[in-house]
């Protein structure tokens, strides 16, 4: 839903407010209204994207649109991609694709190539409160109640806690004098989404093309059939001039542009806010997006990492909004962890990134060289909380699972049912995930805010389990399943944590590990 009905000088009164909507805004007002929230979306953009910008949605991204239930209606509007390429002197130099084939406990292994114009759609047709579009902040302030902000169309929103989504110019950083410190390479890339004939021998790769010692062209394959290039040029950068040094690096094979769709340049940015939370992390304004953090277009990471912070970002909005139950500091622990959580990683893909652009200068060995070392963060599997400092983490490992990893999506087969699931697939935004590994003694204290599943050997699934099937934690009755992952030796509960506010609360945090003494108290 998107619309403009908003009337000038009025006043709105919200949960959340979210400047911003594009991927972050849009995901965070969906997660938000979806667990309760009141929600207002005020973009300054005429309207909704229709082309450019992001183009990729790696492993991980994926891993959380199904989750939050939108990844079928995107898979068949894009294209599968886990094969980069380097072509240089009329000839494949090299294929690889193992950086993505050798994922465990993904089902997806691969960039699902689709435009983010595409994607925003997709948010915003699951979205139950209107995108104010053209309509810009003009002043912000909070207190230790809420959020305060004015528009150019008169309005006055308040709020308990605000969002700033509103991209790398973002003018609430700004007007909160958060500092935005970086480098800024001296490159300057254009970037076309075109359709093109060619002889060239098209495929579904990412073509890295090399000429002359230097990579300074990449083939990204787009969906209906559309081509992306990414050109690096020196001096005046025009469309022509971009066209011909893609003809140059693919030939001897012909090229000939039948549409450029849109045509843009960028230079590089790597900045990153002095935090995402002011007040030391005691704030109500947050900043997500690339309103925080700002990097390369190279390894294909903006959207994927404002999306990550929607989809870290919210849940502890909720809590700390409904926060009646919560022992005394823990709204400010939780907003604070997101900050020490996503400046982190943040930082590391701005790293990621700037490698990758550096070795467009290179040869091409050199810049696939780089993708692989740094395939944990392209392909999103290998961001982690552990390590970070994170107040909501404690250190813990028991086999697959570790404290602050991603949580693996097994393969789990229903007792009396031969048929395998995967874990991803039972489960949504919104709770709690309680899983018992092995022989214990099961007790649900917190049905209302917990998915609970029991997983057991293979070789004892069918002994003495007493309940069949699997009905994800309704009716307080955990769903029992074998699973390779378990052994007979296992004996321990992991609690991943997407918190949906409860009548029941609980006063301890949730971790993974054995002997966790849970405390309860009525909200």
């Amino acid at each position: 839903m998107a619309q403009n009905d908003q009337v000038f000088g009025s006043e709105e009164q919200v949960d959340l407010a979210i400047i911003g909507g594009g991927p972050t805004g849009l995901l965070s007002g969906l997660l938000a209204s979806r667990l309760g929230l009141s929600v207002s979306i005020i973009d300054a953009k005429p309207g909704p994207l229709e082309v450019g910008r992001a183009d990729a949605l790696n492993a991980r991204t994926q891993q959380y649109l199904e989750v939050v239930g939108i990844i079928d209606e995107l898979l068949p509007l894009g294209i599968k991609c886990n094969t980069s390429s380097t072509f240089s002197e009329g000839d494949f130099k090299s294929r690889q694709s193992h950086w993505w084939t050798s994922l465990q406990h993904c089902f997806r292994p691969n960039f699902l190539m689709v435009g983010q114009s595409v994607v925003e759609q997709v948010l915003k047709d699951q979205l139950d409160v209107p995108v104010h579009y053209q309509e810009k902040v003009t002043s912000i302030s909070e207190t230790e109640q809420g959020v305060t902000l004015h528009t150019d169309r008169g309005r006055k929103v308040s709020s308990k806690y605000a969002i700033a989504a509103d991209g790398a110019r973002s003018t609430v950083r700004q007007a909160l004098d958060i500092s935005f410190a970086g480098t800024k390479p001296e490159m300057v890339w254009a970037v076309l989404d075109t359709f093109i004939e060619t002889d060239f021998p098209v495929c579904s790769e990412i073509i890295t093309f090399q000429l002359r010692g230097q990579s300074r062209i990449s083939w990204i394959p787009r969906e209906r059939g559309m081509a992306r290039f990414y050109v690096l040029l020196e001096g005046e950068i025009t469309q022509k001039k971009a066209e011909d040094s893609i003809r140059e690096h693919m030939a001897p094979h012909r090229v000939d542009f039948v549409r450029t769709e849109w045509f843009s340049t960028f230079d590089v940015k790597e900045r990153i806010a002095s935090t995402f939370v002011p007040k030391q992390g005691d704030g109500r304004i947050i900043l997500a997006g690339d309103a925080a953090h700002v990097h390369s277009v190279n390894g294909g990471q903006g959207l994927n990492t404002g999306i990550a912070d929607a989809f870290a970002l919210i849940w502890r909005v909720v809590a700390a909004i409904r926060n009646a139950g919560l022992t005394p500091g823990a709204a400010t622990k939780l907003i604070r962890s997101y900050d020490t959580e996503r400046r982190a990683v943040a930082q590391e893909v701005i790293d990621v990134a700037a490698a990758l652009v550096r070795d467009t200068v290179h040869t091409a060995k050199q810049y696939v060289s780089t993708i692989e070392k740094n395939a944990g963060y392209i392909t999103g599997m290998g961001v982690s909380y552990d390590g970070v400092g994170s107040e909501l983490i404690v250190e813990s490992e028991r086999g697959i699972w570790k404290a602050g990893k991603r949580c693996p999506d097994i393969w789990l087969t229903p007792i009396g049912n031969n048929e395998a699931t995967r874990l991803y697939s039972m489960v949504s935004y919104g709770k709690y995930l309680v899983i018992f590994q092995g022989e214990q003694d099961v007790q649900m204290l917190f049905g209302d805010i917990c998915t609970y599943f029991i997983l057991r050997p293979i070789d004892a699934a069918q002994v003495g389990t007493g309940i069949n099937g699997h009905d994800n934690g309704s009716n307080n009755r955990p769903g029992i399943f074998s699973s390779d992952v378990t052994t007979p030796e296992d004996n321990f509960v992991v609690i991943i944590y997407y918190l949906k506010w409860p009548k029941r609360v609980i006063s301890a945090e949730p971790r993974l590990g054995t002997g966790h003494q849970w405390q309860e108290r009525e909200a």
